[in-house]
């Protein structure tokens, strides 16, 4: 929040990057400083379209904000986890099983990775609620600045481009879009924390089974532990890259965000868009014993919006739609937030062969990968 005076926090003091010879993802680097001209926007399109069609994952470069803000951010993100008690954070847990709805605290070890084994990840969801912990009080306009920047400065150019990528009216996506200014409705935190070796070897060191996710964007900043993989379209997993400040090439404004498509982008876009595939495992050995932060916001469409196909998109006639369900049982976007999010984690799956796990939500076949 550029000139104002902002609350003392904590310094969160970001762990280095590795020194790993990794595989990893070749994804394409958008520069936002291009949007804002006919030109700029026209040389995107297809650099975002392509990359959406192969990979579902990108990088933004230059989306406005400063190294200071960037800065500042994961100071703050760190917040819920360091400076609320367990306590208090049980007051504030999340009933996301009973309502779908997923404001407050996932508490650690509420989930099962695989073979039993628990999960060590906790975080907070802003969505829409007027309570929160004493602690967080301070930090509730940088919450909703946050949030707003991701909205307004990310998410809206990211639809537009995939819109006319579509042959779309460029406002197509913007329009069912809508920010409401009372409430950070889709902010996250997270942190991941170390687990045991035991339990390492038996969940395959998965820290998250390899899933697509619910909305219709999200965007990820990126921070310096390596544990997020993509499947490529090969089928092999690759690790996300933290781009370090050394890259002098890019611009002041250095620091990155990995977008990526959700379940919701595939079905209103039959198919075009394809929502990406992703999981989080143990860090390399030179990152391991460090907690790991990350700042989120998780887009989704209108609630009332039906998740079916724009069919009036001429790329869409030329390459025909893929329906996940036919358009008269499709569900709109509040029924599969809250499904989806009622179910993750705690549900039971079937397994389809060695990789792929199956369940059924609103007539929707869900995959996860382990």
């Amino acid at each position: 929040m550029p000139g104002a005076t902002l609350p003392a926090v904590t310094h969160y003091q970001r762990p280095p990057t590795t020194k790993e010879d990794l595989v990893w993802a070749d994804l394409p680097i958008i520069d936002f400083s291009k949007v804002g001209t006919p030109e700029g926007r026209a040389e995107l399109v297809p650099q975002v379209r392509d990359a959406m069609r192969t990979h579902g994952f990108l990088i933004v470069i230059n989306h406005g904000w400063t190294q200071a803000q960037n800065n500042r951010i994961f100071d703050v993100a760190d917040v819920p986890f360091t400076q609320v008690s367990e306590d208090e954070k049980k007051r504030f847990q999340t009933k996301t099983q009973e309502t779908g709805t997923p404001e407050g605290y996932k508490l650690r070890r509420s989930w099962t990775v695989n073979n039993g084994v628990r999960d060590e990840l906790e975080y907070y969801t802003f969505f829409g609620q007027s309570d929160h912990p004493e602690a967080l009080q301070p930090f509730l306009p940088e919450y909703h600045e946050f949030a707003r920047h991701n909205h307004y400065n990310v998410l809206y150019p990211v639809l537009r481009l995939l819109a006319t990528g579509m042959e779309l009216p460029e406002e197509t996506f913007v329009d069912i879009h809508d920010f409401d200014e009372t409430a950070v409705k889709y902010a996250r935190f997270l942190k991941y924390h170390p687990r045991a070796e035991e339990e390492e070897v038996k969940a395959d060191n998965v820290w998250l089974k390899g899933h697509t996710d619910i909305g219709t964007i999200t965007v990820l900043w990126s921070q310096p532990i390596s544990a997020l993989q993509i499947m490529s379209p090969d089928g092999k997993w690759r690790w996300v890259r933290h781009i370090e400040n050394a890259l002098t090439w890019l611009r002041q404004d250095f620091w990155f965000q990995v977008v990526n498509i959700g379940d919701a982008m595939e079905m209103l876009t039959g198919g075009f868009y394809k929502a990406t595939i992703h999981r989080v495992v143990q860090p390399p050995k030179d990152q391991r014993g460090f907690t790991r932060l990350g700042a989120f916001y998780f887009a989704m469409c209108n609630d009332d919006v039906k998740l079916v196909p724009f069919t009036d998109s001429p790329a869409l006639q030329r390459e025909g739609v893929v329906r996940k369900v036919e358009d008269r049982d499709a569900p709109t976007m509040r029924d599969w937030r809250k499904a989806r999010s009622a179910a993750y984690g705690v549900s039971e799956t079937k397994r389809k062969d060695d990789v792929v796990e199956e369940q059924i939500i609103n007539g929707v076949v869900v995959k996860h990968y382990n």
